[in-house]
C-alpha cells in the first residue's frame, strides 16, 4: 500500500513537471480592453475670486480680480518675533498674492469649519482646500457612494507643488531653539504631498486609486489627465481630481523672489499685478487655491442620471529637455503637449473653440507659449476664430493647482458658452496683430472644445482637451 502511494505521488510529480515543461512558452497577450470614454459630472473649487464654483466664475467673466497686498499676518511666521517678521516682510521684493477670502459668509473659506475643526486640526491648508473643493465636487455631481462596490470603483488624484512650506519652517525653528521635542506628531503627515488625496479617500471611504501627481505647475492638469486615463483603462468607474496649493507664507514668497519669477512692480496696484501676454508685465503673482472635478466613465454617468458638463478627449504630456525654469525659445515642448492632446482627442486644429493659456505674466513664458499657439493653430489663429485668454490676470498663478482650476475655466467655458477674459491687457506683446490676439473682455460663444495648458519647472507641460457631449 506504502508502495503504491509512493508511485502515485511520483506519477503526479511528473505530470506537473510535464505540463510545466510545455506550457513555459510566452503568455498570451494581456485582454484587450473595451474603449472607455471619460465625462466631468461634478465641479469644485476654492480660489482667489472666492469660495465655490458660481462666485468664482461670475467674477471671473465680469472681469474682478482676487488679488491683494498682503500683510505680515500672511506670512504665517506666529512662532517668530515681531522684528523678524518685519524685517522678513521688508526684505520681500514682492509684496501682493492670490489670497483665497476667508470667513463664514457665502463666497468665503470657513477656516472654522475645514481648518480648526476638532476633526482638521492634524491636516494643513492645503489639505483643507482640497477637503473644500472636492466636498463642492461631489455635491453637484449628486455622487455620494454607499455599497462598497461602489466605493472600490471609486479613486482620488489630487496633486500640489509644494505641500505646507510654512508647517517645515516652523519645524525649522524648533531645531535653532533646541526644542525638537515640541515637534508635533503630525508634522510629516501634515507635508506630505499625497494627504490631500489621502484624506479625501478616507472622508468618503473610496477604495480605488490613491494618486499624487507632483510635478510643478503642471500638477493640477496630470492628476486629472492621470486619473481619465485611470478610468479609461477600466481601474475605476469615477475619480475625484485634481489640485490644490496654500503657498502664500514667508518661505515660498522669499524662493520665488530669488528666482526672480515674481512681479515687483506692481506692489502699490496688486489689482494690476498679473498681466499675462501685456507688455507691462513682469513676473507672475503667487496664489493658492485648490480645483477638485469628478471625472466618471460616461455609461456609469448616464446609467445614474448624471448631468454631464463636457467630455475629457485629449490629454497631452511632454518634457522641454532644456532648462530648470525656462522654456525653449520655440515653444517646442508646448507644440508637443498641445499637438498629442489633439492626437489623441480625434479633433482636428481648427475644430478648437478656446483655449486657456498656462501664460503666467513673465517677458519669457508668455512669448514662447502665444508662439507655440501661433506655430499649431496657424490659420486657425490668424482668421480670429480661435479665442485664447489667461486667467491668471484675476486669480494670480495656483502653482499646484492651476492646471486644475483652469481645467475648470475651460469646462465652464462650454458649459455656459462664454470665453473669459484676460485682465489687466492694456498694450498686447509686439508677438500678437490682426486677428491673433488674447481676449481682452469675456466673450459670449458657442465653445464644443477648449484646450487647457499647464507647463511647470523642469519642463514639464501638458494639455488637456475638454469637448461638449452632445
Amino acid at each position: 500500500m506504502a508502495m503504491a502511494r509512493h508511485y502515485s505521488k511520483r506519477f503526479v510529480s511528473s505530470i506537473i513537471q510535464f505540463s510545466r515543461f510545455y506550457s513555459s512558452g510566452p503568455f498570451d497577450p494581456p485582454p484587450l480592453l473595451p474603449p472607455r470614454r471619460v465625462v466631468v459630472t461634478g465641479l469644485g473649487m476654492v480660489t482667489p475670486l472666492g469660495c465655490g464654483v458660481e462666485v468664482t466664475w461670475k467674477r471671473l467673466i465680469e472681469g474682478e480680480c482676487g488679488i491683494r497686498a498682503i500683510t505680515i499676518e500672511d506670512l504665517k511666521m506666529n512662532g517668530f518675533d515681531r522684528e523678524t517678521q518685519l524685517h522678513t516682510f521688508d526684505q520681500l521684493t514682492s509684496k501682493v498674492a492670490g489670497i483665497v477670502p476667508c470667513g463664514a459668509n457665502t463666497g468665503e473659506f470657513n477656516e472654522e469649519l475645514w481648518l480648526n475643526s476638532k476633526d482638521h486640526r492634524s491636516i494643513a491648508k492645503f489639505i483643507s482646500y482640497a477637503l473644500c473643493a472636492a466636498d463642492e465636487a461631489l455635491r453637484d455631481a449628486n455622487y455620494m457612494p454607499t455599497t462598497q462596490y461602489e466605493k472600490e470603483r471609486t479613486g482620488v488624484s489630487i496633486g500640489a507643488g509644494t505641500g505646507s512650506i510654512s508647517d517645515i519652517l516652523d519645524a525649522s525653528k524648533l531645531i535653532c531653539e533646541k526644542k525638537l521635542r515640541r515637534l508635533s506628531p503630525f508634522f510629516i503627515p501634515r507635508i506630505l504631498i499625497n494627504m490631500a488625496s489621502g484624506h479625501v479617500s478616507m472622508k468618503y471611504g473610496f477604495q480605488g486609486p490613491n494618486h499624487a501627481a507632483v510635478t510643478a505647475c503642471a500638477t493640477g492638469a496630470h492628476s486629472i489627465g492621470d486619473a481619465a486615463r485611470m478610468i479609461q483603462f477600466g481601474d475605476v468607474d469615477v475619480m475625484v481630481a485634481g489640485g490644490t496649493e496654500a503657498s502664500i507664507d514667508a518661505l515660498s514668497i522669499a524662493g520665488f523672489c530669488r528666482s526672480r519669477a515674481l512681479t515687483t512692480k506692481y506692489n502699490g496696484v496688486p489689482e494690476e499685478a498679473s498681466r499675462p501676454f501685456d507688455c507691462a508685465r513682469d513676473g507672475f503673482v503667487i496664489g493658492e487655491g485648490s480645483g477638485i472635478l469628478v471625472l466618471e466613465e460616461l455609461e456609469h454617468a448616464k446609467k445614474r442620471g448624471a448631468k454631464v458638463y463636457a467630455e475629457v478627449r485629449g490629454y497631452g504630456m511632454s518634457g522641454d529637455a532644456y532648462h530648470i525654469t525656462q522654456p525653449h525659445g520655440d515653444g517646442r515642448g508646448a507644440v508637443l503637449a498641445m499637438t498629442r492632446a489633439l492626437k489623441q482627442s480625434g479633433l482636428n486644429p481648427n475644430q478648437v473653440d478656446y483655449i486657456n493659456a498656462h501664460a503666467t505674466s513673465t517677458p519669457l513664458g508668455d512669448a514662447v507659449e502665444a508662439k507655440a499657439i501661433q506655430s499649431l493653430f496657424s490659420d486657425h489663429a490668424a482668421s480670429g476664430a480661435l479665442a485664447f485668454s489667461s486667467t491668471k490676470g484675476a486669480i494670480g498663478h495656483l502653482l499646484g493647482a492651476a492646471g486644475a482650476v483652469e481645467a475648470l475655466f475651460s469646462i465652464l467655458a462650454i458649459h455656459h458658452g462664454i470665453a473669459p477674459l484676460t485682465l489687466n491687457l492694456s498694450k498686447p506683446d509686439p508677438i500678437f496683430s490682426g486677428n491673433f490676439m488674447p481676449l481682452s473682455a469675456s466673450k459670449k460663444m458657442t465653445i464644443k472644445a477648449a484646450l487647457s495648458n499647464s507647463f511647470g519647472f523642469g519642463g514639464t507641460n501638458s494639455s488637456l482637451l475638454f469637448a461638449s457631449i452632445d
